[in-house]
């Protein structure tokens, strides 16, 4: 089949009854996350996963994807309004975003960003239906061997282009990898870290660790806080529109910042969030009109840029996951928990054993984006007002359905004392500026690689030349280790350093 025939086929399971109303479920959850600050989509997501056991795949995942792209979305709301990001991939939108509002025109920044954030949603789900096909078929040509190279150069990608210390987020790889080697060796049925613990046999879910890392953690770090109270900016639908003198300068600031974002977005390591930071830095390069505001103090092109790219790194991000089974981000890692909860082996061969998930999901995404914009524009009064409510008051429900999600994956009470200590952790890490993400990654693909190293080397008779012998796996690894080179390089450090900080 072609790729009109594929996406025929998407469209007729994203347009069931049903799908339609998870992918609107997962929408308006996104939308509510990324406008209420303390949460975020990794950790909705980590909470929600044990409610998917009794859904269907296809309809669990447009459900999660929904609520990444939906946060991407809704952080942009309380950033213009409220001077505050509800979702990290928004923390540039603040610069700008809230000096329009200052100024009178909320409208029109929040106009920005919701037609950036959807033309570029629209072209991130153009290229991944247009390049999922040939990255498959590149994908059945990987060995265990290649598998190996690739999960190493994963890993030491998202070093690079994470935000905060390398050696922190060295050690929190680390850690995860640890994690992940907890319990019974499939191969030679010997418990590993286990401590002769009973329920240690099979290692800790990693749902019960995303849940305490993103969810209790959030929520300790986030009380320990007093709440503040901000000026929020009102916005009548009658003063949304952008004047001409806006879309002029805005709809190439969108073009450029879709681009970015679309190449951004498939690298590791939070590509979405190195994507606003980098369309915003090419905005600023870019001389300005005579009249134009400065960066800074409230120019459109310094919303829509970033929200066009943070949302199209959004969209392609599912490239990875989708052709090679490997997830770029956290995010993509509970992607993967949730394949792997429902007997799906992420792959390429899912585009050929599951084509009804793999169209269906993509097709989705087109629905999705054009939710989005009915629910971020004609709403935006309702989004606010929920901005009123004290987090104090949100914290408990959080906090018991985290309790009972845990407790649903085995019935055992072990579960859900293991979500308390990771939460306490999780808090840890945060007091310490460690970043989880690395960690959930790590904890992810640990297993994966362990697995295609030792089937490499069992069909090599034990060679470990085999991982240099062969091409696309020496290929690999030679930019794994040009990644590591760089990292102690000081030039780099610096530069990594500057990407992710605004004057």
């Amino acid at each position: 089949m072609d790729i009109f025939e594929h996406l025929a086929l998407g469209f007729s399971v994203a347009l069931t009854w049903h799908n339609l109303a998870y992918a609107f479920i997962g929408c308006l959850l996104g939308t509510l996350i990324g406008i209420l600050p303390g949460l975020g989509p990794t950790a909705t997501i980590a909470i929600l996963l044990p409610g998917t056991f009794a859904l269907d795949p296809t309809s669990a995942l447009i459900m999660l994807a929904g609520i990444y792209y939906g946060a991407a979305y809704g952080g942009s709301t309380t950033s213009i309004l409220v001077n505050l990001p509800g979702e990290i991939s928004s923390v540039v939108t603040v610069l700008d975003g809230y000096q329009m509002a200052r100024k009178g025109r909320a409208g029109p920044a929040l106009t920005a960003a919701a037609v950036g954030s959807f033309v570029a949603g629209c072209f991130g789900t153009v290229v991944i239906a247009a390049f999922a096909g040939p990255l498959t078929e590149l994908a059945f040509k990987f060995g265990p061997a290649e598998y190996f190279s690739l999960i190493v150069l994963g890993l030491l990608g998202s070093i690079v282009l994470a935000s905060g210390s390398i050696v922190k987020a060295l050690g929190m790889i680390v850690l995860g990898l640890l994690l992940g080697m907890m319990g019974t060796d499939i191969n030679s049925g010997v418990q590993r870290y286990s401590f002769g613990i009973p329920q240690m046999a099979d290692g800790i879910d990693f749902v019960v660790i995303a849940m305490g890392l993103f969810g209790y953690g959030e929520i300790i770090s986030n009380l320990s806080q007093p709440d503040v109270r901000r000026d929020v900016f009102k916005v009548r639908l009658a003063n949304l529109y952008p004047s001409r003198t806006d879309w002029r300068r805005m709809t190439p600031a969108i073009g450029r910042g879709t681009l970015i974002g679309a190449f951004l977005g498939i690298l590791p390591g939070g590509g979405a969030v190195l994507s606003s930071f980098a369309a915003y830095t090419a905005e600023k390069k870019i001389r300005l009109e005579p009249g134009e505001e400065r960066f800074g103090e409230g120019n459109i092109r310094g919303v829509a840029a970033p929200e066009s790219a943070n949302n199209s790194g959004s969209q392609t991000a599912f490239i990875p996951l989708l052709t090679l089974g490997l997830p770029p981000n956290s995010v993509m890692a509970l992607m993967v928990g949730a394949m792997i909860m429902h007997n799906i082996q992420p792959g390429p061969q899912v585009m050929t054993s599951n084509p009804e998930l793999f169209w269906g999901l993509i097709a989705s995404m087109w629905i999705g984006n054009a939710i989005l914009v009915v629910l971020n524009l004609p709403l935006v009064g309702l989004w606010v007002k929920l901005l009123t409510l004290p987090y104090r008051w949100l914290f408990p429900a959080i906090v018991l359905f985290c309790a009972l999600g845990a407790y649903s994956l085995s019935n055992s009470t072990w579960d859900v004392w293991m979500l308390g200590w990771f939460g306490i952790i999780g808090y840890v890490f945060i007091r310490l500026g460690l970043e989880p993400a690395p960690l959930l990654l790590a904890l992810i693909l640990g297993p994966m690689m362990e697995e295609n190293l030792r089937r490499a080397l069992l069909l090599s008779r034990g060679d470990w030349s085999v991982l240099v012998t062969r091409p696309i796996s020496a290929s690999l690894l030679l930019v794994a280790l040009a990644l590591l080179v760089a990292l102690v390089l000081p030039s780099l450090r610096k530069k990594r350093a500057e990407a992710f900080v605004e004057e």
